[in-house]
């Protein structure tokens, strides 16, 4: 089958390396002039993986549209709207459009499935690809779980059918408002965990990720999810590689964050952790963790110190 790949970054690049090694044909579709892009075109390579030599590189939006029924975007999350306008100047009836992106929308508070739906008014199905895997694992042939959701059953069937291999077994994700909500949310966790690292408070990750998981799971029954859906693969499931991983770039963002090293690697905890604190607002939902790492990220306020408070709160029931 042909298979689209919108962005090319670390994941983007990864799926696209992933749907040829399947035994899929593939287009990898990057911003003219963009850095990745280019290094791919020069080298057929990144710092992560090598591609073969039948995967095409593109930045005509047109041509990447039309190569396939099946488009894989991977790209910022907070990019998404200005991709998807750019993609609706074309024919989109009847492809299949799988986000392999973790986030929540700025401002508005969407997830990315409903910002999908509102840019583009054509008959398309919507789907997303989320759960744990780093490239750098995968790439040495280190299997993992993952997870594929919709509102529509038979688009994950036919998803799964053409994804799955030994290297990513596929699950049916039935939730997409808890995945969607919990996938991003895992990344505000990794900071925080990062944040701990930073102060040699690693003990303390056990704590974070109980309450963590209780936090976002009361968001996401308020806005109309499982809270369930928050302990499997979108969320808990993906905790070793976001809260542990060396390779994580939310929990690398955080512990740098208190070293006081610039990151330059995209963390989308950072932006997530705003919509968070949007959403908890809206749906009157108490959400300490996150309000704590927007506080020390945005207002500047002193983190050791949050962090503690963080973690000595009057004494309350645990469930």
């Amino acid at each position: 089958m042909k298979v689209t790949i919108i962005g090319c970054g670390r994941w983007g690049t990864f799926l696209g390396w992933y749907s040829n090694k399947i035994g899929n044909e593939v287009l990898i579709w990057g911003r003219e002039n963009s850095k990745n892009l280019n290094e791919l075109k020069k080298n057929r390579k990144n710092e992560y993986l090598v591609i073969n030599n039948d995967i095409i590189l593109s930045n005509s939006m047109e041509e990447a549209i039309s190569f396939s029924e099946a488009i894989i975007i991977s790209v910022s999350s907070q990019y998404l709207r200005d991709v998807c306008k750019q993609m609706n100047n074309f024919d989109l009836n009847g492809k299949t459009i799988i986000l392999a992106m973790k986030g929540i929308e700025n401002n508005t508070g969407l997830r990315l499935t409903q910002v999908v739906a509102e840019v583009i008014k054509q008959n398309i199905k919507i789907a997303v690809w989320v759960g744990p895997g780093h490239v750098q694992s995968f790439v040495d042939d280190i299997p993992n779980c993952m997870l594929i959701s919709s509102e529509d059953i038979d688009t994950i069937h036919r998803i799964i059918k053409i994804f799955n291999s030994n290297l990513i077994r596929l699950y049916i994700g039935q939730d997409l408002i808890g995945i969607e909500i919990g996938a991003a949310a895992k990344n505000v966790i990794g900071i925080a965990a990062g944040m701990l690292d930073g102060f040699n408070y690693g003990s303390l990750k056990g704590a974070l990720m109980a309450r963590g998981s209780r936090e976002i799971s009361r968001l996401v029954t308020a806005i109309g999810g499982n809270e369930l859906t928050i302990y499997g693969l979108s969320h808990i499931g993906d905790y070793e590689a976001t809260l542990f991983s060396k390779f994580s770039n939310n929990r690398k963002f955080g512990e740098d964050f208190i070293k006081g090293k610039e990151f330059s690697k995209l963390a989308e905890g950072a932006s997530t952790v705003k919509s968070l604190i949007l959403l908890s607002k809206k749906y009157n939902v108490d959400m300490p963790i996150c309000e704590a790492i927007y506080s020390i990220i945005y207002d500047k306020k002193e983190p050791k110190t949050v962090l503690k408070n963080l973690f000595l709160r009057p004494t309350k029931f645990e469930f």
